[in-house]
Formats: structure tokens, C-alpha cells, sequence
């Protein structure tokens, strides 16, 4: 019997069970933004539920903010991480497609019943479908080094804030009401087709990376200025901010043309 029931003695030669190596803190702060966002995007959502619109907008505008720090954190602090990327993402998705949405649909979609909650659903899954496709795109070895001044279709945090725009005009007094349910829903839509469209714009994120010393003083001053604005006329700053994003969009695609042509893509030459 003592051949059949030998004691249990470890093999010498078995590998260690893996021992988790402590993360550095640096990887860690990049997530650490973003749960943040995470968590003003949720409570922008209850926020435009109990009817407080004005809380609301701006957690979103702060989430928006925050989603351009942490990227450039994590590059700064060599912090990027594949989790970091994935948790990003899921985050873009609730804060840039969910929660507007509902906001949306809390301050004047609901008029429309069925018809506005429709206009809800297909701006939040086109904001999937776009950050699906931004992550796809991301692993492109082919894509030209001059498009990454472009984004394909408008991004999210744009998208996100550019769709509040309504929002924006009734708090400057626009009467926006059940009679422009119609022109909400219509401006809904077309913000998410063009957010999963092909139509260029621009990135911004290669753009400033050497700034000529003369223009430093002059940059700071107008930070300073663009601060206090948003500081003191908020809404009217993002009315601004939305109008001047959508009259951008025809320059971009003109200017993604020029470079196209210069450059004279063989992918882009075989259409």
C-alpha cells in the first residue's frame, strides 16, 4: 500500500509559483486619472437625472480635460501600459457616448419619446464603434507617418462636447424647447454619423512638440486669457469652443487633401 500512497514530496525541479512584482507608482497615477474621469462621467449621468444640467455639462467638460492628461502623463512618466489602453477605452465609451446621451435625452430628447431615445442610442453605440475602430487602427503598420496629425471621423472627447452644444445655447438663453426637438435630434444624429465617418480631422496630439522661443511669452499670456474666459463666461466659451470645432472640420478635410496629394499615397492613389 505505501507503493500506492507515497507521501507528497515537491519535485526540486518544479518551477516556483510566480511571485507578483510590485507596480510602480508611475504606471499606476495614468490609471488613477482616468477612474477619475470614469467616475465624473457616472456622475453626470445621475446629475442630469435629478435635473441639475449645469453639474452635469461641466463633469463631463472636466472628464473630457481629463482624458487628454492621462495619455500625456503616462507617455511623460513611460507609464503606458496595455491595461491602461483597455481601461481608457471602456472609460472614452461611458464618458463620451453614454453619458452625453443620457444627458441629452434627460434635457429635451425625452419630448420626443421612442423617436429621441432612438437619436440616444445611436450616438452611444457610433462612439463604440468609433473607439473599436481607433483601437484597430492603432496596430496599422502601413498607416503613413503624415496622418497622425489626423484623426479618422471625430473623436470622442470632440464628439462628446461638441454634441452638448444645445445644452450650451439654452443656458445663453436660445429658447430650446419641444419645437426644436426636431433640429436636437437631427444635430444628435449627424454629430454620430460623422463621429464614425471617414472624414478627416485634426489631431492635435503631434502638434506643439517644438515651439519657437518667441512665441512662449505670447502662448503663456494667451492660456491666461483663454482660462479666465472659460473661468467667467463658461458657456459661452463652450458655445464658442463647439461652433469654431464644427467650422474647423471643412478646413481639416481641405487640408488632409493637400497632404494626400503631396504625398501621393500609393493606398490613397489605387481609390
Amino acid at each position: 500500500m505505501t507503493d500506492l500512497f507515497q507521501p507528497f514530496a515537491p519535485d526540486p525541479l518544479e518551477p516556483r509559483p510566480r511571485r507578483f512584482k510590485p507596480v510602480p507608482f508611475r504606471v499606476i497615477a495614468p490609471n488613477l486619472i482616468t477612474l477619475v474621469a470614469l467616475c465624473l462621467g457616472l456622475t453626470a449621468i445621475r446629475l442630469a437625472f435629478e435635473g441639475r444640467l449645469q453639474p452635469a455639462v461641466i463633469a463631463i467638460v472636466v472628464a473630457a480635460v481629463l482624458d487628454g492628461v492621462d495619455g500625456r502623463v503616462a507617455r511623460l512618466l513611460k507609464g503606458t501600459s496595455r491595461f491602461g489602453a483597455e481601461l481608457d477605452s471602456l472609460a472614452d465609451f461611458l464618458n463620451f457616448g453614454v453619458a452625453p446621451a443620457l444627458v441629452l435625452y434627460s434635457f429635451v430628447l425625452h419630448e420626443a419619446q421612442a423617436i429621441g431615445w432612438v437619436a440616444a442610442m445611436i450616438f452611444a453605440i457610433a462612439m463604440a464603434l468609433r473607439l473599436a475602430r481607433f483601437n484597430v487602427m492603432l496596430d496599422d503598420p502601413n498607416r503613413p507617418d503624415w496622418t497622425k496629425d489626423f484623426f479618422v471621423g471625430i473623436p470622442a472627447p470632440a464628439g462628446a462636447g461638441t454634441s452638448l452644444l444645445p445644452i450650451y445655447l439654452h443656458f445663453l438663453g436660445v429658447p430650446v424647447g419641444p419645437a426644436s426637438v426636431p433640429l436636437v435630434i437631427a444635430y444628435t444624429i449627424a454629430l454620430a454619423l460623422l463621429v464614425v465617418s471617414t472624414v478627416p480631422t485634426y489631431s492635435g496630439k503631434t502638434m506643439g512638440k517644438r515651439i519657437p522661443r518667441e512665441w512662449v511669452l505670447p502662448i503663456f499670456v494667451l492660456t491666461v486669457a483663454i482660462f479666465g474666459l472659460v473661468v467667467s463666461f463658461p458657456f459661452e466659451a463652450l458655445a464658442l469652443a463647439a461652433l469654431a470645432y464644427i467650422a474647423l472640420i471643412p478646413v481639416g478635410i481641405a487640408h488632409y487633401r493637400r497632404l494626400r496629394h503631396s504625398f501621393r499615397d500609393p493606398v490613397v492613389a489605387a481609390d
